[in-house]
């Protein structure tokens, strides 16, 4: 938990011992423990995700139950007189006397790009310390330099307890292009038989989603979230400028995967109907904003949707690009349903690995997109001049 001063502009209230070990910044082993810092690593959210790893003897913790409390400050090098506070509490259970092997605790924050020194402590309720301070650095590649991320340089922190959280840019900051986009996506786990959506999952889509609204030409989004498993839309959001997280994480919380519908049993191919007639529906309208994009994992369903019948669609007239999310694409390497089915549209696909294909495929992606609408209203505008 990241402490907070009781007034804006007042420093952080600590323990005066706490303090103390805090700026002597010495290493101290009352209570025997091994403290390792985590490396910084870039994580599908676009921030940095640090921390540390602590082992400390079962034998030293005991007794009918320890309190354990960690105590810790992060100093930015490049802005030193603000430096952040954190502190966790651990209750441990009874530990017998002659227990063998090692506790393993641990601690998580968030950090944007910078250098940053860590003062850390932990004490038990005997006032027995364990104490450390290391130097870490959070840095993008040369090849990664590009990629904005969604927290700022020298900023420290709390890791999110989940991603459905509104944290747009307002609309002050947005630009004149008034792109709108219609997002479908596939809220499905990266394991098709895993009953239960990982936070990894959802901090990738969530990322792309985010990624895609904070873009400053991006003015409208819709949203259609769906699971090709249980064959229904889980949430829908028609057009607005921002969409609304905490909605889309309760919607979210309603799919049971790993369940089976005894309705769809009988129904051959119910997957594949589902998605037909989802794009048939969303794609296949008369009117279109200026991009339909899809997202989500791969999808492997028993049956692609024929092309046949969406070409009877007749043309879009928007681009449709598909974001397909796959942590290992060499695992599966041939293309899914949604990649077979977008291909009919003339569709683009990117695959998103790691968070830098996040970026520069979204980067590209609105590449075409404007030039899309650029082409469009001048052909409109030749169309108007030849009347």
């Amino acid at each position: 938990m990241m402490l907070k001063p009781s007034q804006p502009g007042e420093p952080v209230t600590l323990l005066p011992s706490d303090l103390a070990i805090l700026e002597a910044g010495q290493e101290r082993k009352d209570l025997p423990c091994t403290v390792t810092q985590r490396k910084p690593d870039l994580g599908f959210d676009l921030r940095f995700h640090g921390g540390f790893d602590v082992t400390v003897p079962l034998q030293e913790l005991a007794g009918d139950g320890q309190l354990l409390t960690v105590v810790f400050r992060v100093r930015p090098d490049d802005n030193p007189q603000h430096p952040s506070y954190f502190v966790q509490h651990f209750n441990v259970p009874v530990i017998e006397e002659d227990a063998k092997g090692e506790a393993m605790l641990q601690g998580a924050i968030d950090m944007g790009e910078g250098s940053y020194h860590v003062d850390w402590l932990m004490r038990d309720r005997d006032e027995r310390l364990c104490s450390s301070s290391w130097d870490v650095a959070a840095a993008l590649s040369p090849k990664d330099k590009p990629i904005p991320l969604f927290i700022s340089k020298d900023q420290v922190a709390e890791m999110a307890p989940q991603p459905f959280v509104n944290d747009v840019p307002t609309a002050e900051q947005k630009k004149d292009e008034n792109l709108s986009v219609k997002l479908l996506v596939n809220f499905a786990p990266q394991s098709a038989g895993s009953a239960a959506l990982q936070r990894s999952d959802t901090d990738a889509l969530v990322s792309i989603l985010k990624t895609i609204e904070r873009d400053p030409r991006v003015t409208r989004v819709s949203l259609v979230a769906f699971n090709l498993t249980e064959g229904r839309v889980v949430y829908r959001q028609e057009s607005a400028d921002q969409i609304d997280f905490p909605a889309l994480g309760k919607a979210l919380q309603t799919m049971k995967l790993g369940t089976v519908n005894i309705a769809k049993l009988n129904q051959k191919h119910s997957e594949t109907d589902f998605l037909q007639n989802l794009i048939s529906t969303e794609v296949g309208t008369p009117s279109h904003p200026d991009a339909v994009i899809f997202a989500g994992p791969k999808a492997m369903l028993d049956a692609d949707v024929p092309q046949d019948d969406l070409r009877k669609m007749g043309d879009v007239d928007c681009p449709v690009f598909y974001m397909n999310y796959i942590l290992n694409p060499q695992a599966t390497p041939w293309k899914d349903s949604i990649s077979h089915a977008i291909k009919t549209f003339k569709g683009v696909e990117y695959t998103i690995s790691r968070p830098r294909d996040l970026w520069f495929s979204t980067s590209e992606m609105f590449s075409r997109i404007l030039r899309s609408k650029r082409d469009k209203s001048l052909a409109l505008a030749a169309t108007g001049a030849s009347r």
